[in-house]
């Protein structure tokens, strides 16, 4: 997996308001992001059963603050992960947690040489 392709997935639907999430890559950085606008604390290794039942809770008291984010819970509720992981899950989620071009499907060219 390429965890771009993820990443530009999760932004695409989100701007678009449209589709499901298809994977727990997505979910992994749908989560990060989710802990970056909202402060969930998530823990880096968590697997992706424990995930769900995390955000399940953390995403009663959440109100979206645009359309985006609104959509960005609905993908992450809507989405039922399998028990498979890797480490790329977890690179993902600290990605969307570490996001500087938050919905930006593009990266600055200075951004990806470093």
């Amino acid at each position: 997996m390429v965890p771009s392709i993820a990443r530009q997935s999760v932004i695409i639907k989100c701007k678009m308001n449209k589709s499901v999430m298809t994977g727990n890559y997505e979910y992994f950085y749908g989560a990060g992001l989710l802990s970056k606008l909202y402060g969930v604390e998530i823990p880096d290794e968590i697997k992706p059963l424990e995930l769900e039942e995390l955000l399940t809770e953390a995403m009663k008291q959440l109100t979206p603050r645009d359309e985006t984010e609104s959509w960005l819970l609905q993908l992450l509720s809507g989405y039922k992960p399998s028990a498979d992981y890797d480490l790329q899950m977890k690179e993902l989620l600290l990605w969307g947690r570490q996001e500087e071009y938050l919905w930006s499907v593009a990266i600055p060219e200075k951004k990806k040489q470093e």
